[in-house]
């Protein structure tokens, strides 16, 4: 069996009396779609927030590519390899797709910003930008500000960057989050070739998609997994469906 890229072991996060993640317990396997679902206030993006380093967890271990990460802050992780895309895009809206793009490479190759020649004729950051956006579909939109882009495409260039950076596994943040039907039908299409690029812990409210891409889910509640499994498990799983999914499964 294949070792897992990230694993999560005793992971702990307390705000005063709120344990907001209480003995998590997962791991994301090579090639996989591994989805973190639960009600609004259940701790998921607290969790991811201690995996990519924005948080610091109370106690518990995180393992990304066999080593321990928990020292390490969030650019060290993402020179790693842990890419991040986010609730709230965090995108540099004036600047094109390209630029967006290029700064990761720059980022990459440990480079420092190049105030004395044009940035945009150079190839050594232009060339991997682009093939990064050609692999997200957004070759087209290159020259587009990012904060002319469509949410769906925000969230594609946000895959760009990690993907520029390097990126061994994502943690998908509610990338549905705002989307129309169409959107998400899209956007779910897009992550299933993804995961060949590298495996994805996805938090998301929408269970259509969740039950269409995940390869296992985990449920998280009050800040605590009650139950960890294939889709048809956690489908049928009487505690999940009385806590969480209700009609949805």
């Amino acid at each position: 069996m294949a070792e897992p890229v990230l694993e999560i072991r005793g992971l702990r996060k307390s705000f005063g009396a709120l344990k907001a993640t209480d003995d998590v317990n997962l791991d994301l396997k090579p090639g996989e779609i591994h989805a973190l679902i639960g009600p609004n206030g259940a701790g998921k993006s607290t969790v991811i927030h201690q995996i990519a380093g924005t948080l610091t967890p109370d106690g518990g271990q995180v393992r990304f590519l066999g080593r321990d990460v928990l020292r390490l802050g969030v650019a060290e992780r993402a020179r790693l390899g842990l890419g991040r895309t986010f609730q709230v895009s965090s995108l540099a809206p004036e600047f094109s797709a390209l630029r967006n793009v290029m700064l990761a490479v720059q980022a990459r190759q440990g480079s420092s910003f190049r105030f004395f020649r044009p940035v945009m004729s150079d190839r050594t950051l232009t060339a991997p930008a682009m093939e990064a956006l050609e692999r997200v579909g957004l070759q087209n939109r290159a020259a587009t500000p990012a904060a002319e882009l469509s949410h769906g495409e925000r969230r594609q260039l946000e895959i760009a960057v990690a993907l520029a950076l390097g990126a061994r596994a994502f943690l998908l943040d509610e990338p549905m989050a705002g989307m129309g039907p169409e959107g998400s039908r899209a956007l779910t299409a897009f992550l299933q070739d993804l995961r060949h690029e590298a495996p994805i812990l996805l938090v998301e409210h929408d269970m259509e998609a969740v039950f269409a891409l995940a390869d296992r889910i985990s449920v998280l509640v009050y800040g605590r997994v009650i139950a960890s499994g294939t889709v048809d498990e956690i489908r049928s799983d009487p505690a999940v469906r009385e806590a969480y999914l209700g009609d949805a499964a």
